[in-house]
């Protein structure tokens, strides 16, 4: 049973697509869309022009139908404008039409690839907040070397004050719950050292209001915990947690180059190189499971928001339409709604 009460009536989970948006917008993003038509029963809400969408349907011999419907935008957000003026501005960008439509009940979840921080802002303005959060939150799993391990904030919030850190466990707590099946995950501060009187300011003052939280916090862990399972749930600013992802991220890519390099002078090593890489090492998975498994969701919003990557291609945005559809199965707002009250009743949000 599905828990989104705005749920198509036909059962099917309905995902509005920030078309426009995206590097290599709209030609990877419908073909991406297609793909995730073809592989799921939902339906796509193709948000922007209805000219152009409907002629890169057409190299699919898909039509604006059933499994894929084309929904108007008559704005589109240019890369050199500033995010928070041009959603004031082009309140009927792609973007924004898509966060109105969650809004409205017309979609269950909206999935963009746009510039990060006007799908944030169109979805705090459109959607708006879960009571007791003032700012929302990406949390990724860590994929292969980490699997019981998520992060948060990986890129919504650069600056951050202590408050933020208490909802960003919570957040992340959630998470773990839904799609980590851990009941009681660990929650771990990362910071530059295992005592409590470590770090900013701002990071001490976090530190005091988790370890009050109720959650069970573990304290701070530093940056060679991250992948060795001390922590479930590891809690830090957006800026850390975007680098650190990335960095991440493209680990597998510089360690295959480095090894290829290194066997070049054995031949019968060197042919082994793209066998062991792309099919026994997990390296090479990295970036891909960070995407699934709920990642990129824009937690403490009212409603289920997936940013991708602005690179992704179609590849990944059937992942990110499929992270979406899972988060709405998963009912993980109304979740966050529950676990939040416990917290705003006992007036520490």
């Amino acid at each position: 049973m599905i828990g989104n009460k705005n749920t198509a009536q036909n059962g099917r989970i309905r995902v509005a697509v920030d078309a426009m948006g995206g590097d290599y917008a709209p030609e990877e993003i419908v073909k991406g869309a297609v793909l995730a038509a073809q592989k799921d029963d939902l339906e796509i809400l193709l948000v922007g022009s209805p000219g152009i969408l409907e002629r890169e349907l057409a190299k699919y011999k898909f039509t604006n139908g059933s499994s894929i419907r084309v929904v108007e935008a008559s704005e589109v957000i240019r890369e050199d404008e500033p995010p928070i003026e041009v959603i004031r501005q082009k309140s009927n960008c792609s973007v924004a039409v898509a966060a109105k439509m969650v809004k409205s009940g017309g979609a269950d979840a909206l999935v963009s690839a746009g510039s990060s921080a006007a799908a944030a802002i169109s979805a705090i303005q459109f959607i708006g907040m879960l009571d007791g959060v003032c700012r929302p939150a990406i949390v990724g799993s860590l994929g292969s070397f980490a699997p019981n391990t998520v992060m948060v904030d990986l890129g919504a919030n650069a600056d951050c004050k202590p408050q933020h850190f208490l909802t960003f466990a919570i957040v992340g707590s959630v998470y773990a719950k839904k799609f980590l099946n851990m009941p009681n995950p660990k929650i771990g501060l990362l910071n530059t050292g295992s005592e409590e009187n470590k770090g900013s300011e701002i990071g001490r003052e976090a530190y005091a209001l988790l370890k009050n939280s109720g959650l069970n916090f573990i304290g701070n862990i530093e940056g060679n915990d991250i992948l060795n399972g001390k922590a479930n749930v590891i809690v830090c600013g957006g800026f850390v947690g975007n680098v650190l992802l990335k960095f991440y991220e493209s680990i597998a890519g510089h360690a295959k180059d480095w090894t290829a390099r290194k066997l070049r002078k054995y031949p019968p090593l060197d042919t082994l190189v793209k066998l062991l890489f792309d099919t026994l090492f997990p390296a090479t998975k990295i970036s891909g499971e960070s995407e699934k498994r709920g990642g990129g969701i824009l937690w403490g919003v009212d409603g289920v928001v997936r940013i991708a990557h602005g690179a992704s291609r179609a590849p990944q945005i059937v992942n990110a339409i499929e992270s979406a559809k899972e988060a709405v199965e998963a009912d993980i707002v109304e979740c966050l709604k529950s676990e939040l009250a416990k917290f705003n009743q006992g007036g520490q949000l």
